[in-house]
């Protein structure tokens, strides 16, 4: 069964972590070029003064990034999230919104950099924001990218 935005959307708000955590894939793009992520924020994902939990914070915005990377790259590359910064800016109640971007253009960079086998490591930033639109939180995460070794291998036995 091929994976389609919509159903990764679904699989992902279901998978346990985020079901139990309160975190919804409202959804992808079409073209992998963005994602929604929502953060319910309840008595299960607040913290002891009853505002989000960082941790669950950081989980909603950990794999979509590199999933957006990785959907957009396809099965020749390896890619991985490989740390994550977040600085909290107020206290977040509600249902909190993280949009993640990667443009087709940001893609091909990437590809390109990638190409024969070079380690590419490249941050990227999101906010979390209420309600109001205000930012409760900024997010950066690293993704690691490298084209796999039997691709550039069979490039090279390739002859010239």
């Amino acid at each position: 069964m091929r994976i389609t935005p919509r159903r990764l959307a679904i699989g992902m708000s279901l998978w346990f972590p985020n079901l139990f955590s309160g975190i919804r894939v409202r959804r992808f793009s079409d073209d992998w070029t963005r994602a929604t992520v929502e953060l319910h924020v309840n008595p299960l994902t607040r913290n002891y003064v009853k505002t989000a939990f960082g941790g669950s914070m950081s989980a909603m915005t950990d794999p979509y990034f590199f999933m957006l990377v990785m959907h957009q790259l396809g099965k020749d590359y390896v890619v991985w999230d490989t740390r994550g910064e977040i600085e909290f800016v107020k206290p977040g109640r509600g249902v909190l919104t993280a949009e993640f971007v990667v443009t087709s253009e940001q893609a091909d960079e990437l590809r390109r950099r990638a190409h024969g086998g070079a380690q590419v490591r490249e941050w990227f930033e999101t906010v979390i924001t209420d309600r109001h639109g205000d930012v409760v939180a900024k997010v950066r995460r690293e993704v690691y990218i490298r084209e796999k070794r039997r691709v550039t291998e069979s490039r090279q036995a390739q002859p010239a």
